[in-house]
């Protein structure tokens, strides 16, 4: 479980790299546990890389990564060779090729249309490949972002008194840049997908608790970020 580390390091330091790091190795951990082997040579796509911390990673491995997104936010150290500019909004995925594994770490919810990402997804996999797709759903305690828990109260409600109580700056505008997702309904996309298999479900930063994952409901609340791993069968 992480999720301890993750809030004692965010009250001290906030979100820096470091922050995010930390998630990206638990992840990997994870990922591994569940039987993909992160080897040296494995193709590898950061599909909404951000700064690349996941990728990053991946690379430190030996992994051959490419990473994605609409600007190029990577620390000047990373290889600049290796950055594909799309904007899952607007282009077809495809034209990223076909990977090994595919990463999209806390994507889904900045997207207008998640469903065409989701879509894209087998196209993004080699046969027997696997892709690593993590979010935070509306219903969590985090699922406001940087005006959590006033989204409870609802997208439009929520952000309009957080600005008035709170006063201070926040990036994210429900309807612009953070939208409404769900798990139950990812996941029923998802299984109608030709060509995806889930393998595995858990709550990204307590995974132990994979079993919430199975109840209806609670799970939108307790889920406070979702990790799925899903395979790509045979084409």
């Amino acid at each position: 479980m992480i999720l301890h580390r993750l809030i004692r390091h965010h009250l001290r330091h906030g979100s820096d790299r470091e922050f995010y790091r930390l998630q990206a190795l638990d992840a990997m951990r994870w990922i591994e546990a569940k039987g993909v082997v992160l080897r040296p040579g494995l193709t590898a796509l950061d599909l909404g890389c951000g700064d690349g911390t996941f990728g990053l990673e991946l690379a430190r491995r030996g992994c051959v990564v490419t990473f994605a997104d609409e600007h190029d936010w990577l620390p000047a150290d990373a290889p600049r060779s290796r950055f594909r500019a799309i904007n899952l909004e607007r282009e077809n995925p495809a034209v990223l090729g076909r990977h090994e594994l595919v990463i999209c770490s806390n994507v889904l919810e900045h997207l207008r249309r998640p469903d065409a990402l989701l879509a894209a997804l087998p196209g993004l996999v080699m046969p027997g490949g696997h892709v690593y797709l993590s979010w935070t759903n509306w219903l969590s305690p985090w699922g406001g972002h940087d005006f959590s828990p006033f989204h409870y109260l609802g997208p439009r409600l929520g952000p309009w008194l957080f600005d008035r109580v709170r006063r201070r700056p926040r990036q994210l505008q429900p309807g612009e840049n953070l939208f409404v997702t769900h798990i139950g309904r990812t996941l029923r996309l998802l299984r109608a997908q030709a060509g995806l298999r889930l393998k595995a479900m858990a709550p990204r930063y307590y995974p132990e608790l994979a079993a919430l994952l199975r109840v209806p409901a609670l799970r939108e609340f307790l889920a406070w970020n979702c990790a799925l791993l899903l395979s790509r069968t045979s084409d």
